[in-house]
């Protein structure tokens, strides 16, 4: 009975499998941030615990080649919840290490669905957070394609709660404005910090504001998706 009661109070897992937008960060990369760092804040962590396994440089193709999807498998339990986020990196077709074609891309998110739901835990599906790429008009431009449509797709289809990143990250961006929205990625001055001593001019990876505005984003989406989660967030 005692055992029964200690396993009751354990806290749900949140597993994250994602690409550099979301990973944790080496201290050489800092002051980059992915916006999975900021999520554990979010939550009470006695009632919910986030274990970030994004990685920098991964597609859905590579996270599974490496063994890192199995990592979160051996250890998934019912009633955890994986937030799975890929596309920046199966996009790059110019990047063969990692590129997935639309077909494998969908393929292997309705392969990481089906897998969580065996396991009696809860995938959510996330698009791709958007690219901070200015037109000469000064407007924002879409750069992953058909990608966070299929992810749209295969969550009607499959009935899976989706979180679409790359809608409510465009709307952050552009209530940011095109000179604004700088500060939320890496882009520092020459000199501005030693990691980067000839400065850095990143509109992918995100500075810890942006990581924080985007796990915000998250967040609100998080709430309306799904109930049972909602009730473990802090008040803010």
């Amino acid at each position: 009975m005692f055992a029964a009661q200690c396993l009751a109070r354990e806290p749900i897992v949140i597993y994250l499998a994602g690409d550099s937008t979301m990973a944790e960060k080496l201290p050489e990369k800092r002051p980059e941030t992915g916006w999975g760092e900021k999520l554990q804040a979010h939550f009470d962590a006695h009632t919910v615990r986030v274990e970030n396994h994004a990685k920098n440089g991964r597609s859905t193709r590579t996270f599974l080649e490496e063994g890192r999807w199995t990592a979160i498998m051996d250890k998934l339990r019912p009633g955890d919840y994986v937030f799975i986020q890929f596309g920046h990196n199966d996009a790059s077709v110019e990047k063969t290490d990692r590129y997935a074609p639309p077909t494998v891309y969908r393929n292997n998110l309705i392969g990481f669905v089906s897998e969580v739901r065996n396991r009696k835990a809860q995938p959510i599906l996330f698009t791709p957070v958007a690219r901070r790429r200015v037109s000469d008009e000064g407007q924002l431009v879409d750069g992953h394609g058909e990608y966070p449509g299929i992810v749209r797709e295969i969550a009607k289809s499959f009935d899976v709660p989706l979180i679409d990143m790359h809608r409510s990250s465009t709307m952050v961006l552009q209530r940011y404005g095109t000179e604004e929205s700088k500060q939320l990625f890496l882009i520092l001055p020459a000199g501005a910090n030693p990691n980067y001593p000839n400065g850095v001019n990143d509109n992918t990876h995100f500075s810890p504001l942006g990581a924080e505005e985007m796990a915000k984003a998250a967040v609100d989406e998080l709430k309306r998706v799904d109930k049972k989660l909602a009730k473990h967030f802090l008040a803010r």
